[in-house]
């Protein structure tokens, strides 16, 4: 019976993308966990592993500022994850946006996953280890050079210190992003989260600007919004966007 129930969801899910022409997705660490990029808050993600220092705290403003050498050996050991491929989920959001049925994709993620499958209109919440910049000419330094990197890297222009464009613990959403956002979800005639228990603020609070009757919420575990959602799936994010046609 349960299976039925399920299945009638996926099918009301896959009839709600067919009669949508304004998607938008809302997206979190769940849909990078299936390209095996480590989620800091599930069972096996970076917050339940050893570190001298919680993963908090490492990826906090002030620890950056006061130990640069262990941010960034943590930074290279778990934040660069170059290897890893775009999934389902991120395949098919690209080629519905190509088809114009997706209007932008708004992650938490900061893997650069979405744009490496093909996403053209993708907001980053929480910035992207794709962009590093020098703190004092503004030099930009891609991914892989911050990887093959020693100890605290260093502009080779001026050497002042490079910064990864992440928004760190203490550090405020970039707010031309937040307004981006705030417009595409106002607009949109369906909205579908995926991957996120939409715990983390101010960007769970975005969810609060959609206005339509399609909210979808895909997660593998229950979130703190599921009784606002119109639809609510507990299933892999990547199988299920797979049945998109």
């Amino acid at each position: 019976m349960a299976d039925q129930k399920n299945q009638e969801k996926v099918e009301m899910f896959l009839e709600m993308v067919q009669k949508s022409d304004n998607i938008v997705f809302f997206g979190g660490a769940g849909v990078s966990t299936e390209s095996g990029i480590p989620d800091f808050r599930s069972v096996d993600g970076l917050y339940n592993q050893e570190y001298d220092y919680p993963p908090e705290m490492i990826l906090s403003h002030t620890f950056y500022r006061q130990n640069p050498e262990e941010f960034y050996r943590f930074y290279r050991n778990k934040m660069l994850c170059l290897t890893a491929k775009p999934n389902e989920a991120h395949k098919k959001l690209a080629e519905l946006e190509a088809r114009g049925k997706v209007k932008a994709v708004i992650t938490q993620n900061i893997d650069g996953l979405h744009q490496l499958a093909g996403s053209k209109k993708v907001l980053e919440l929480h910035g992207s280890v794709h962009r590093n910049y020098c703190e004092s000419c503004h030099q930009f330094y891609d991914a892989e050079y911050m990887l093959n990197s020693q100890g605290v890297p260093h502009c080779e222009k001026c050497h002042g210190g490079i910064k990864p464009d992440v928004v760190l613990y203490e550090e405020g959403l970039d707010n031309q992003t937040i307004q981006e956002s705030i417009y595409y979800i106002s607009q949109a005639d369906m909205l579908i989260i995926g991957g996120t228990s939409l715990a983390v603020y101010p960007a769970a609070g975005l969810v609060d600007y959609y206005q339509g009757n399609k909210l979808v919420l895909v997660n593998k575990t229950a979130t703190l919004r599921d009784g606002q959602a119109d639809l609510v799936l507990q299933e892999s994010i990547g199988a299920l966007f797979e049945r998109i046609v």
